[in-house]
């Protein structure tokens, strides 16, 4: 007899339907492969041996000589929350006494009719379904670990009596937006239904009863074949996965007198029908194309273009850290200085900020300030020298880092200054920065127990101040000292109608400045055209105001 390859893999499939979760079909499949079926294949004694033939080992057949095949193997096929009744649900919905729900009366009247019309037609195979008490005491004594003695957390107590039902949502009250944000004494309910993802989820369960010949109906001996999850987004998980081109796979029964079973799961749904599914995908477009015309009626049509020959900078930027300085509590005043030609800014935009005040944390050597602090801008740029040798400026961010201490003494920790990224993406720069010094003893000890330092009135200054319109800049004699560096994480985005140019054309300008050269000559034959149209424009009004015979040459001759 061939060795039989097991499948070991028992971990959770999770599929994506698009069709009802109705539609589905499970054929599910039980043979026992010990003790019985194993004992027939071993060859019998040897005559002569003292040894006992195995024969002897052998189940006592039934009355027909054999035993039943129902009892040796199972083959059903189970539909999504199809109920099949287990023996021991057939035993307990008999009594009328036992029945206290709605749902096990529900369950008597079925057994009945199925006992009037000849019985149920499975045996070890059955089901339970979402609205069992089964899944409830499964969902709710479910272990999160291997371990044999398993301590449940707080966490996995608290997530025991969340149960994700379609049946337990409940509607927000009419759906009247709340005026109290904040709910100061919640309840067990409220903390239920609002601080847990609650994604509606349906259950079944696939068993098979294990038992002994003439002992089925026995709450020990039932054990799960497979588990189906669906939610509310088509999304099926099965556990274990369906069996397909993998060999079946086995369980080991306890007790006195193990056995070994082996199972396959296969989906058997029918096909749809090629006329069925080109139904589909045509109510599918048609949804589509509505959804797409929704969303694209709530962004509009009116798309903000720029000037031909201008480009538009957006920057998303956050100061991340400070590091390397004297004192701590520290906070970073920044801002973007724009060029004062061809740059612009809307009105209402900031330039400008200050972080919030940090506490410094030992990273290494270095004493370090998470700010984290998010700021953005908006700035133009319209290019219109059309000389060769003019280089456009790019804008600069200027930050000064200071500290403030328990006695509101505030320091000037140190100034840096750095150009913005001229092309688009993610950059993280760091900045290294310096403060202005005194000589001696006395300016230190003033420093430390007062406060206050040199500062610089205009922040500009560590650049190239605006106000300067000689040709060189002296800073001898200014004596200055190194400090720490400030890091900042900048996401900048660029929107010109040069980017709109063809592939051609793209391969031959290095970057958005060289594009931008082309369009200042394109910005002045555009302005021409339109100076144009205008004046073709007043000339018809013109001819039309003018009486008939005056513009007809007929007229003219007649006269």
């Amino acid at each position: 007899m061939a060795e039989t390859v097991w499948s070991t893999d028992t971990g959770e499939a999770v599929y994506r339907s698009r069709d009802p979760v109705r539609n589905l079909r499970l054929r599910v499949h039980l043979q026992r492969i010990t003790s019985s079926n194993f004992l027939r294949y071993q060859p019998a004694a040897q005559p002569g041996k003292d040894l006992i033939d195995l024969a002897t080992f052998r189940p006592h057949p039934t009355a027909s000589g054999h035993r039943s095949e129902e009892e040796e193997e199972e083959e059903v096929v189970i539909g999504w929350q199809e109920k099949l009744f287990s023996q021991f649900e057939v035993d307990l919905y008999r009594n009328e006494a036992a029945c206290q729900s709605p749902l096990d009366h529900q369950y008597r009247q079925e057994i009945l009719k199925l006992e009037a019309s000849g019985g149920r037609k499975n045996r070890r195979i059955f089901t339970y379904t979402d609205s069992d008490r089964y899944t409830n005491v499964e969902e709710h004594c479910q272990k999160m670990t291997t371990a044999a003695r398993e301590v449940p957390s707080f966490l996995v107590e608290r997530m025991a009596n969340v149960r994700r039902r379609r049946q337990d949502r409940r509607g927000m009250e009419g759906g009247i937006l709340k005026s109290r944000i904040v709910t100061w004494e919640p309840s067990e309910e409220f903390v239920r239904n609002n601080h847990v993802i609650n994604t509606p989820l349906q259950t079944m369960y696939i068993m098979a009863d294990l038992g002994p010949y003439g002992k089925l109906g026995y709450k020990k001996y039932e054990h799960v074949l497979c588990t189906l999850k669906v939610d509310s987004n088509g999304v099926i998980t099965v556990k274990p996965d369906f069996t397909g081109l993998k060999g079946p796979y086995r369980i080991e029964t306890e007790g006195e007198k193990q056995e070994l079973w082996k199972y396959t799961i296969d989906n058997v749904s029918s096909l749809a029908q090629p006329e069925e599914e080109e139904r589909e995908q045509r109510v599918f477009k048609d949804l589509y194309g509505r959804h797409k015309e929704y969303l694209s009626s709530l962004v509009g049509t009116d798309f903000e273009m720029t000037a031909p020959g201008a480009l538009r900078l957006f920057v998303n930027g956050e100061v991340v850290s400070a590091q390397g300085y004297e004192y701590d509590n520290l906070y970073v005043h920044f801002f973007v200085e724009l060029p004062t030609t061809n740059w612009s800014s809307p009105a209402f935009q900031q330039l400008s900020g200050i972080t919030q005040t940090c506490a410094t944390k030992s990273l290494g050597l270095d004493k370090v300030a998470y700010f984290s602090y998010p700021f953005t801008f908006e700035a133009s740029f319209l290019h219109e020298d059309e000389s060769a040798d003019a280089l456009p400026e790019w804008p600069v961010l200027y930050c000064e880092v200071l500290s403030l201490d328990f006695w509101q003494r505030y320091r000037v920790e140190g100034y840096g200054a750095v150009v913005l990224p001229a092309t688009p993406g993610s950059h993280t720069l760091t900045v290294s920065t310096w403060r202005p010094m005194e000589l001696g003893t006395v300016a230190e000890l003033r420093r430390f127990f007062i406060g206050g330092s040199l500062e610089l009135e205009d922040l500009s200054y560590v650049r190239i101040p605006g106000t300067f319109k000689g040709e060189r800049l002296s800073r001898f004699g200014f004596r200055t000292e190194t400090t720490g560096s400030v890091t900042f994480r900048l996401h900048c985005l660029q929107q010109s109608r040069a980017f709109m140019e063809s592939s051609f054309l793209r391969k031959r300008m290095r970057s958005v400045l060289d594009r931008l050269e082309g369009f200042s000559q394109q910005s002045s034959v555009h302005s021409v055209l339109e100076a144009f149209r205008r004046a073709r424009r007043r000339m018809q009004e013109a001819r039309e105001s003018l009486p008939q015979d005056l513009v007809s040459p007929s007229g003219t001759m007649a006269s």
